[in-house]
C-alpha cells in the first residue's frame, strides 16, 4: 500500500505554509482558498483551512534507511525532537526492523520520521526536505477498532500489517509502504500525553494496484 494523497486539516494554514516549507523543506505545490499542497516525496500532503478546531494528527514521513541520524541533526537544529524513553530520542521498533523520532508541527501534530530497513532506499545524498521519500504512516481514530479494521476490510481489502500483531486497542494496516495506524479515541499518541481524537482526514492510496480513498467525516 502506498499512501498517494493525505489532506487535513489546520486551523493556521499562513504558519503550517512557514512551517513546512523552512523545517521540512518541502515545496508548496499549491496555494489556493481551499488549502495548500505540500510535495513529500511521493505523497501530495494537504491541509485544508479550519477555524478553531484545533486538529492534532499522528503521521510519519519515510526517509532513507542510512539517513535517519543525519535527519535527527538536520531537524534537531530547527526544532525541539521528542523525548522516547529519556534520555533517549530515538525509537527503535526491532519486530518492524525499524527507527525513527518524532517531532511538533506548529499546529501541535505528532510528526515522526521513519526508517525501514526492510526496504532498498539508502542514498549517498546529504539529507534535506528533497530527501523525505512520502508519508507512509497516518492515525485513524476511532470508538471501536475492530470494528473499524473489519470495516476497512470489508471496503478497501486492507489486511493487517505481517510484522504488529492485532490487539483490541491498536491495529495496524497495510504494507511496508504505506500504512494506517488503528488507535482507540482518548489513547495517549505515542511519545506523547496527548489524547487521540478523530478529525477529518482524507486520502487517497493504492492498494493491489487499485487507487482507493478513504475519508474520515468530521
Amino acid at each position: 500500500m502506498k499512501i498517494l494523497e493525505l489532506e487535513l486539516l489546520s486551523d493556521d494554514i499562513l504558519k503550517t505554509e512557514v512551517f513546512y516549507n523552512e523545517v521540512l523543506g518541502l515545496k508548496t505545490i499549491s496555494k489556493k482558498d481551499s488549502g495548500i499542497s505540500f510535495n513529500a516525496g511521493s505523497t501530495k500532503l494537504t491541509f485544508r483551512p479550519s477555524v478553531d478546531v484545533k486538529p492534532v494528527y499522528h503521521f510519519a514521513f519515510d526517509v532513507p534507511n542510512n539517513k535517519l541520524l543525519e535527519a535527527f541533526d538536520w531537524i534537531a537544529k530547527k526544532t525541539e525532537i521528542m523525548y522516547v524513553i529519556p534520555p533517549d530520542k530515538v525509537a527503535d521498533f526491532y519486530n518492524w526492523n525499524a527507527k525513527s523520532f518524532y517531532f511538533y508541527d506548529i499546529n501541535g501534530n505528532i510528526l515522526e520520521f521513519i526508517a525501514r530497513n526492510d526496504l532498498d532506499n539508502a542514498t549517498q545524498k546529504a539529507f534535506d526536505g528533497s530527501s523525505i521519500l512520502s508519508v507512509s504512516e497516518i492515525g485513524l481514530v476511532s470508538k471501536d477498532v475492530v470494528v473499524q479494521c473489519d470495516e476497512l476490510f470489508d471496503k478497501y481489502g486492507l489486511t493487517a500489517y505481517s510484522k504488529q500483531p492485532k490487539l483490541n486497542k491498536f491495529i495496524v494496516l497495510g504494507t511496508v509502504t504505506g500504512l494506517f495506524i488503528l488507535v482507540e479515541e482518548n489513547r495517549d499518541w505515542y511519545p506523547t500525553d496527548k489524547k487521540s481524537k478523530s478529525f477529518w482526514t482524507k486520502i487517497v492510496f493504492s492498494n493491489n494496484g487499485e487507487t482507493q480513498i478513504l475519508e474520515v467525516p468530521e
